[in-house]
């Protein structure tokens, strides 16, 4: 018996102690063949055996487990030490995406608007002469509308020409108050260095109840977001026309690569246009069902801005996927 003992202490692999095992208790095994005599024997020597036998098999079953046990965390660190990664290895840093600086300043645009409690509004990139003119005070014909070189289909839709749409379907779905802004792509017939077929927007409308709403309300909402956009900047509001709005205004930044005095950029002026503004027109109004209310509108391209940020000077650039532009976004 202690020769078996031994071999099951003595094992160096679960193959060799599997072994011992069978020789102990297997079919053919030692204490096996020791419970098979006991029919052979009677009274006091079968009890005597039978208590012998039950003791050393106990013993055995223990001694077998706690080997298996040690042998089983054995084998478990022996594989995690040749299957291990030395993660300290030098090696080339991977490459890695990034934001396109388009969206990314898209996303600063919403991040602002949106902390100053402006719900985000999407719509339809294909729609209708209603939403798209009609209900934002371009009737038919108006000369205004060469102002944006349009993408007809062939079954009278178009491709939106601009987001304002959008605020066009948010009043015709909700009452005031109404605080949004509506980004997303726009589609319009042109292609330069500033002009791109397929560019993006982001339009914002408030309107309350009431004649609660003035310039200053909307002064102060771009003044604070320009300064946010752009750091320490002067902002200028010129009169301008827009037919959704009236009075209308272009607004203008101090120029932030020459500070104001005067470079190529913004042709000696001193002043970056980079948005149009105004107080909601009646007529658009009356073309949702709105009466007695105030409101203010607000419209600029998410490209535009871009290239100022990051002093891209090519709008088409940001278009063209090139990795070298992009890697630099980081």
């Amino acid at each position: 018996m202690q020769k078996f003992i031994d071999e099951i202490s003595q094992a160096k692999s679960l193959a060799e102690l599997e072994s011992a095992r069978l020789a102990l208790l297997g079919k053919k095994g030692v204490i096996t063949e020791g419970f098979s005599k006991l029919k052979e024997l009677n009274g006091d020597e079968k009890k005597a055996l039978a208590e012998s036998l039950n003791k050393a098999r106990d013993e055995a079953n223990e001694l077998l487990a706690s080997k298996k046990a040690e042998l089983e965390e054995k084998e478990a660190n022996e594989a995690l030490i040749k299957d291990g990664v030395d993660v300290s290895l030098f090696n080339e840093p991977s490459l890695r995406g990034a934001m396109h600086p388009v969206m990314a300043t898209m996303d600063k645009i919403i991040d602002y608007f949106v902390a100053q409690n402006f719900s985000v509004e999407t719509g339809p990139l294909i729609e209708d002469d209603f939403h798209n003119f009609e209900a934002l005070n371009l009737p038919k014909y108006h000369p205004a509308r060469d102002m944006q070189d349009t993408f007809y289909l062939r079954d009278f839709r178009l491709l939106r020409t601009h987001t304002s749409p959008v605020q066009i379907r948010t009043m015709q779905a909700k009452k005031p108050p109404i605080r949004m802004i509506a980004p997303g792509a726009v589609f319009r017939r042109d292609l330069d260095l500033t002009h791109t077929p397929m560019f993006h927007q982001i339009e914002g409308l408030v309107v309350e109840e009431g004649d609660k709403i003035s310039f200053a309300n909307l002064k102060d909402i771009l003044q604070n977001f320009l300064v946010y956009m752009f750091g320490d900047v002067k902002v200028r509001f010129r009169p301008s026309f827009f037919p959704f709005t009236e009075p209308s205004t272009e607004v203008d930044i101090s120029c932030i690569f020459c500070k104001g005095c005067g470079c190529r950029v913004c042709k000696q002026t001193g002043w970056l246009e980079v948005l149009g503004s105004g107080i909601v027109d009646e007529n658009v109004f009356k073309a949702v069902g709105y009466s007695g209310v105030s409101g203010y509108a607000f419209g600029l391209g998410v490209e535009r801005l871009a290239m100022l940020l990051h002093r891209i000077p090519d709008l088409r650039s940001l278009f063209e996927g090139d990795l070298r532009l992009l890697e630099q976004f980081r």
